[in-house]
């Protein structure tokens, strides 16, 4: 059996196994630190693949149904930056930045009539801007709590200047933090030359014209600058205020 992309069969399931395999073995070698997180996040995957598209088959046709379930994608992508950024069960406030800059560019491309109201149409969209804005609110939350540490005494000089918490955290880990963008910008300024994206070449492959097909990745690419650039901000602002960090990571003055 075949896909538009691959040969389906028992040899693709020996190749996903010995990549996972491999994947593991090499983070274990180079003592990365995640070779089994590697593979259980692959055979997670492959188990949640199975059973959301069940689901999505299930509920496209219901738009109440397909609300709940973008909802709960804005809920896991909450759970998991916010244990990124916390390390433990703190940072359910990672959901503000995902969800505003997620579901507020889902519900513009609706308003403007340019995403069809339909559960289809929707879960796609939504997936891809959720994610996106997940990855940047835990790059910023991540590279904000580091920069945090390594450079304490400069956060405690600017206190000791006058400055309020929150600014000096600002003063000294914005500039970090904001790298959590990188991704997307060189994602979106070597589309077409250093990868062709799975928007791009799903439509294509679906029939659709080059032009067609190049419209889409565009639009997608855009989205995606917009919500990762509205989530990494609001990222910032509230790791400045001390709403997502780790516990006792607080700032205080007498630093």
């Amino acid at each position: 059996m075949t896909s538009t992309m691959l040969v389906l069969g028992p040899r693709l399931a020996v190749a996903l196994a010995l990549l996972t395999a491999a994947a593991a073995a090499v983070a274990t070698i180079g003592r990365l630190g995640h070779g089994r997180q590697i593979a259980v996040a692959a055979i997670r995957a492959a188990l949640q693949l199975a059973a959301v598209s069940l689901v999505i088959t299930a509920i496209v046709g219901s738009l109440w149904a397909t609300a709940a379930f973008v909802l709960l994608m804005c809920a896991v992508a909450a759970g998991t930056s916010g244990r990124r950024i916390t390390g433990g069960p703190y940072g359910w406030w990672a959901g503000v930045p995902i969800a505003t800059a997620s579901l507020t560019i889902v519900a513009a491309l609706l308003l403007a009539g340019l995403v069809p109201l339909r559960g289809i149409a929707i879960i796609p969209i939504a997936g891809i801007l959720t994610g996106g804005a997940m990855t940047a609110t835990s790059l910023a939350g991540r590279r904000f709590n580091d920069e945090l540490h390594a450079r304490r005494g400069e956060v405690e000089a600017a206190l000791a200047l006058g400055l309020l918490p929150r600014d000096a955290a600002l003063l000294v880990c914005r500039p970090a933090a904001s790298q959590a963008l990188i991704p997307a910008l060189d994602q979106t300024r070597t589309v077409g030359l250093v990868t062709l994206p799975g928007a791009f070449v799903g439509v294509l492959l679906g029939g659709a014209s080059p032009l067609t097909a190049g419209i889409t990745q565009l639009f997608v690419l855009v989205g995606l600058l917009a919500v990762e650039a509205t989530a990494t901000v609001l990222t910032i602002e509230m790791m400045a205020r001390g709403r997502l960090r780790p516990r006792g990571g607080q700032l205080t003055p007498s630093y």
